[in-house]
């Protein structure tokens, strides 16, 4: 029987590899000359220090753009609003989501059996496994879940027959 996974992964290597060359431009920008702005990556989560809101703005540009060049989809970051820190400046944490929450699942497995394909879906963890007779159901299960616009970006893997 035939069968696939949907995940929601983010490429840690990649993230790592934004996150240096955003810090290499702030080193070298004029406008950053003697600021204290950093961004620092610990598991999940990174954590965005600048001395101001116009400079947290800027270095959340930056840090956009170079994901961006690097293919990482911003969708799997979640900014959250920036608090005071010690000494006047700013910090932002932005969590990295890994795995598909529990609510964002059964919103899946709800439109894929209202949409009447004669696929089963199983929420298995932080990821999906969704099977069926043939490939062009599972095919068709792809196109709905890449047609209902989420936030979240999802990868679809480990295609079987």
């Amino acid at each position: 029987m035939p069968s696939f996974d949907i995940v929601s992964r983010t490429e840690l290597a990649e993230v790592d590899n934004a996150i240096a060359g955003a810090m290499r431009e702030i080193g070298t920008r004029y406008d950053f000359k003697g600021s204290k702005c950093s961004i620092e990556r610990a598991e999940t989560a990174i954590t965005i220090r600048a001395d101001d809101d116009l400079k947290l703005k800027q270095v959340q540009e930056l840090l956009r753009g170079y994901l961006a060049r690097r293919k990482v989809e911003a969708g799997a970051f979640e900014f959250k609003t920036p608090e005071k820190a010690s000494g006047n400046s700013v910090r932002q944490e932005v969590a990295i989501r890994q795995g598909i929450e529990r609510e964002l699942g059964q919103k899946v497995v709800k439109e894929i059996k209202a949409s009447k394909l004669k696929v089963q879906v199983a929420i298995q963890g932080d990821e999906l496994r969704v099977s069926g007779k043939n490939r062009d159901d599972l095919q068709g299960a792809i196109q709905l879940v890449k047609g209902m616009k989420l936030e979240q970006p999802l990868q679809f893997v480990n295609f079987r027959e």
